[in-house]
């Protein structure tokens, strides 16, 4: 992954020219931040767990970026994600650097009492280089609302009341309105435009899912509610289709009860993989990355993918695509709801004043159909993709606030419009 978030920078460096000792400082983390996680099971046994936070880039404000508890999580992997966070941040034109982190553990294994702790943890080893305004985390893979409550109680034991230290807060804890269905919310509005660029709309295409966690099932709903049929949704146990659409308000009650759409009585089922080559007019891959491949790519059958995942295509898969003239909306735009309400609701926590839930949903889509706008107007002035203008773009603002800070080179080395 971490290979291929820089392959994705440097292909758009190349469009701009950019030199490489400013490659170099770009892409550098400013910090990165290992610590081991010792805590006592409920048999009282000892366990061990290690944390990361890596803090790529902090020019254009505070770093920030989720928390993710999976297995998998490591060094390179957060290094991967922290980069990426930057550029969506920049993409958006919210005022952020990026950053990303987690715990290499397996939530579903551990009880209530042991995963606070975990989190508290881990908190108090890294409470130094986090804060309001040094770098703000969020809710990510495997980690929720309530995680984020424990993080702000922990760190303000420390510091004092800090609502602002994170963001996707419950709202009895100074969380916002409508940053749950943020990132879902996001995706709909992103593919609402790329409809409207080819004078269709959402009544006129069906739409297949990968992954119906909080960014699949919300845009899946709200994306019906606009007149999308959501013909295929597959997860991790298994998949359930329907010619005339599924209903999402059962399936995501089936889900909720089951943690799976497996068996839902309302559809048909089918192997899992199936779905990223679903007969559909769109794609949305919203689970975990890598999963559009050079193996898989050809099979695709949607001429849209929209990237409510982060980093589902390999850039091998990507060039698939563009050969076969699919679309891709990419991740560092279309996910982007979640950090941009995130930004509202950090706001909300400095203000110490609470926005209506009509103007942030207003607000998130002036951003991202502005967002949506700009990297558009990239791609078409210059030739190139839009995954490809979104890079663009985002180390263009990136690298103007750089050398606004500080002349890392000369202002002929670094990007311009």
């Amino acid at each position: 992954m971490l290979d291929e978030s820089r392959f994705y920078f440097h292909h758009a460096a190349n469009q701009l020219g950019l030199s490489e000792r400013v490659r170099d400082i770009l892409l550098a983390p400013l910090r990165i931040v290992k610590v081991e996680l010792i805590t006592e099971s409920d048999e009282g046994k000892l366990i061990k767990h290690c944390g990361y936070r890596v803090q790529h880039n902090r020019v254009r404000g505070p770093m920030k970026g989720g928390l993710r508890y999976h297995p998998t999580v490591d060094e390179d992997e957060a290094t991967a994600l922290a980069n990426l966070m930057t550029w969506k941040t920049a993409v958006v034109d919210v005022p952020y650097g990026g950053a990303k982190g987690g715990i290499n553990c397996d939530p579903k294994l551990l009880s209530e009492r042991e995963l606070n702790e975990i989190t508290r943890t881990f908190v108090g080893q890294i409470k130094e280089v986090i804060g309001p305004t040094i770098d703000i985390p969020a809710p990510d893979v495997n980690t929720n609302a309530k995680i984020m409550g424990w993080i702000m109680d922990e760190y303000s034991k420390y510091q004092g009341f800090s609502p602002g230290v994170v963001t996707g807060k419950p709202l009895h804890l100074f969380g916002s309105e409508g940053r749950e269905e943020a990132t879902g919310r996001g995706v709909m509005i992103v593919l609402e435009e790329v409809l409207k660029s080819q004078n269709r709309s959402m009544k006129d295409v069906t739409v297949a899912f990968q992954g119906f966690g909080n960014v699949g099932s919300f845009a899946a709903l709200l994306m019906a509610e606009q007149g999308a049929k959501v013909v295929a949704v597959g997860d991790h146990a298994g998949g359930v289709s329907n010619a005339d659409g599924l209903d999402i308000v059962k399936l995501i009650q089936w889900t909720t009860e089951h943690r799976t759409v497996a068996g839902f009585p309302g559809g048909d089922a089918f192997e899992s993989p199936e779905v990223l080559t679903w007969d559909a007019d769109v794609l949305v891959p919203a689970a975990l990355g890598n999963v559009l491949t050079k193996d898989n790519a050809a099979d695709v059958r949607a001429g849209i993918i929209v990237e409510a995942a982060n980093a589902p295509t390999t850039p091998q898969a990507d060039e698939i695509f563009r050969r076969r003239g699919i679309l891709v909306v990419p991740d560092i735009l279309a996910n982007a709801g979640g950090v941009t309400v995130s930004y509202f609701e950090w706001a909300q926590n400095i203000q110490q004043f609470r926005w209506e839930l009509d103007r942030i949903r207003n607000e998130l889509s002036n951003h991202m159909r502005k967002a949506y706008a700009s990297v558009s107007e990239v791609a078409q002035s210059r030739g190139v993709d839009l995954r490809t203008a979104a890079f663009i773009l985002a180390i263009q603002r990136v690298g103007k606030a750089a050398l606004a800070r500080r002349p890392y080179a000369e202002a002929s080395d670094l990007p311009q419009q």
